[in-house]
């Protein structure tokens, strides 16, 4: 007979500690005062949380995800600090392909995301219009490249860019990609050495890099070992140039269980905001409903009332 089908659902907490405080023992330390997102509905989740910080207010950008149509798109939410309240404003941005890694940033006065966008086969730039929930293609970065979780920093007069690709034998768990360019806007190139580092323990990106007081580039990546997104770790980066960088995985390692008692089985995004940190965590659910909901799902396709 055939087994359940299993369906990760991901939810999203604020900690009250920033990117650089954050290890395994502080988290375990604060997680009865990490701040939940509120359940978004049967059947789906919201994951890969990212920040803009906004006075007392946090403008959280996430992938939302519904199994009905096994289609993400990014959604736009608020967290007022104050009041310790999330709020959903809306959808922000929704294209024809998924859509996940809503990676935002502010730069020359200006709001920009990254989305995942590999169905579209490229790394391409958003910009936001006059609303956070009006935000339009500015270009492409990486074209023809399926870049996954793709994740940018300024440092020292170039930005460098971290991401994976989709690929056979599970290559987006597996290999760390970069490139480099004296613009955001490009061109970019890739490094001569790519991937720059491989291993299912800390490769794909898994969050906002940083620099630490040593000048070193720590960056979050995911631990795929035993599963998608079961962890995740740091690498520290040195010596970044066009050819790549140097490498070393670091010892700390955060889980679903250090944070949550029922979404233990992953975490696979550390993203910063100022003071705070948002995660994601993850359970897995197994239940024949679910077949049912492929089905449907089939069967709209068929008559086009759904996305591929």
């Amino acid at each position: 007979m055939f087994s359940a089908p299993r369906s990760d659902l991901w939810t999203v907490g604020l900690v009250p500690l920033s990117i650089e405080q954050l290890t395994a023992q502080r988290l375990v330390e604060v997680r009865d005062r990490i701040l939940w997102m509120p359940d978004p509905g049967p059947w789906r989740y919201c994951a890969d949380p990212f920040a803009l910080q906004d006075g007392h207010r946090l403008q959280v950008f996430v992938e939302a995800y519904d199994y009905r149509t096994k289609h993400g798109v990014i959604e736009h939410h608020e967290i007022d600090l104050q009041q310790q309240r999330w709020s959903r404003i809306g959808t922000a941005l929704a294209q024809p392909f998924h859509l996940s890694y809503p990676f935002v940033f502010r730069h020359q006065g200006r709001n920009w995301m990254i989305p995942e966008s590999a169905k579209a086969g490229e790394i391409a730039l958003y910009s936001a219009g006059p609303t956070l929930l009006d935000w339009q293609r500015e270009c492409t970065l990486l074209p023809g490249v399926p870049g996954v979780d793709a994740t940018v920093i300024q440092h020292d007069g170039r930005w460098w860019m971290f991401y994976a690709i989709y690929g056979k034998e599970s290559r987006d768990r597996r290999e760390l990609h970069m490139a480099w360019a004296d613009d955001l806007h490009g061109p970019w190139q890739t490094c001569s050495n790519n991937p720059i580092h491989t291993g299912l323990g800390n490769s794909r990106p898994a969050g906002t890099p940083w620099v630490a007081e040593d000048g070193t580039i720590r960056l979050p990546v995911q631990d795929c070992r035993g599963g998608y997104g079961v962890a995740t770790s740091w690498l520290s980066l040195t010596d970044l140039s066009p050819q790549g960088a140097q490498v070393q995985v670091l010892p700390d390692r955060l889980t679903g269980a250090m944070a949550s008692t029922e979404y233990v089985e992953g975490l696979h995004t550390v993203a910063a905001c100022g003071e705070w940190t948002l995660i994601d965590v993850k359970r897995i659910e197994r239940g024949r409903y679910r077949q049912w909901l492929d089905i449907k799902r089939r069967l709209r396709r068929v008559l086009g009332q759904t996305p591929r």
